[in-house]
């Protein structure tokens, strides 16, 4: 049993200093904030945060996705972000900036370590390079809504879709995208399930990809890119 904790632990700790804001931290900094953390796990469609609330922690995502989205007047949902492993989540109330209509929202289960406002803040103030990579991560976020913006303005559905797919086939390690429904792929490029559907089995026929229950295998890379760049 101690054996277990132990190891436990030392996956906890082996965690915490991968995680890009505390990369400049030693290891005996590393177990000091490992104490002032607990570490949960949360299932599918667990919401983190709603709109303007005021955050209280800090997610450090350890397994799984969150979905940052925001919902329109008519009840549509437009996803702003998606976060995997290493990400964290909840660092702009934090910072005093609010939520900005904004929700979090387990896609799967999800294990994440949670530290307070309190001990964030303390360790801002000691430790300013923690606030930094901090302030980073909060612009790259910035860039990440921007882009998103962007593309959903100028580029078409397909060259939307495609993007996606390439990019979530990379985060996952394969040429197989695995766990989103045609409907979870609508709300993260913006458009409807139909139109998702429709533009999916038009990339079929034109031997892109293969469609299968929540998997899309990229069956033509160099194809789909160029769908994504058009």
């Amino acid at each position: 049993m101690m054996n277990t904790a132990n190891e436990r632990r030392q996956e906890k700790l082996n965690y915490l200093s991968s995680i890009e804001i505390f990369r400049d931290l030693s290891r005996n900094e590393i177990e000091a904030i490992d104490r002032q953390l607990s570490m949960s796990s949360r299932p599918a469609g667990n919401v983190f945060y709603m709109p303007e609330e005021t955050g209280e922690v800090l997610f450090l995502l350890k397994k799984g996705t969150v979905q940052l989205y925001r919902l329109s007047p008519e009840g549509k949902k437009i996803v702003v972000a998606t976060l995997g492993p290493g990400s964290l989540f909840g660092e702009m109330s934090l910072m005093g900036q609010g939520m900005h209509n904004t929700f979090a929202e387990a896609v799967n289960e999800c294990k994440l370590c949670v530290m307070s406002r309190a001990d964030v803040e303390r360790l801002m103030r000691e430790k300013p390079q923690v606030a930094f990579r901090i302030v980073e991560a909060l612009g790259e976020r910035l860039v990440q809504m921007e882009q998103q913006l962007e593309d959903v303005a100028f580029k078409t559905i397909p060259s939307r879709l495609a993007s996606l797919l390439l990019r979530l086939a990379d985060e996952q390690g394969s040429d197989e995208v695995r766990g989103y429904t045609h409907q979870d792929l609508a709300e993260m490029v913006g458009t409807y399930r139909e139109t998702v559907t429709q533009t999916l089995n038009d990339l079929k026929v034109e031997g892109l990809l293969e469609i299968g229950r929540k998997r899309v295998t990229i069956s033509d890379r160099d194809g789909l890119e160029q769908v994504a760049e058009s």
